[in-house]
């Protein structure tokens, strides 16, 4: 565990170990529990599918593409333990690979029309 206070700056990374220079991490998403093994039914989006959805989320410049860098504002779930569990999801591309998911960014899915 990495213990904080509420409010304080959560810095990480991620890296991906390969001799491949031209691979590019890309992180897609991130979400947050109150339970380690269950993260669908109470969960905080920081980022999902590639969009920010935490406000105190931002990213920082790294010099490596197998690097990905970035913050948030600790918290708390309310009425839970104090332990939250992170969950982070993320795609490895081809380098200029302009067609696979890490060039893509935010992902909104369009909602269907729906007919009588």
């Amino acid at each position: 565990p990495y213990y904080v206070d509420i409010n304080q700056n959560l810095f990480l990374e991620a890296y991906l170990h390969s001799s491949d220079p031209n691979l590019v991490l890309f992180l897609d998403t991130c979400v947050a529990s109150p339970t380690p093994h269950n993260v669908t039914t109470v969960t905080y989006d920081i980022i999902r599918n590639g969009c920010v959805r935490d406000p105190t989320y931002s990213t920082y410049y790294s010099p490596y593409k197998h690097i990905v860098r970035f913050k948030f504002n600790a918290f708390q779930f309310v009425r839970s333990s104090p332990l939250v569990y992170l969950r982070c999801e993320l795609a490895v591309c081809r380098a200029y690979d302009y067609s696979s998911r890490c060039y893509q960014g935010c992902i909104t899915r369009s909602k269907r029309e729906a007919s009588s």
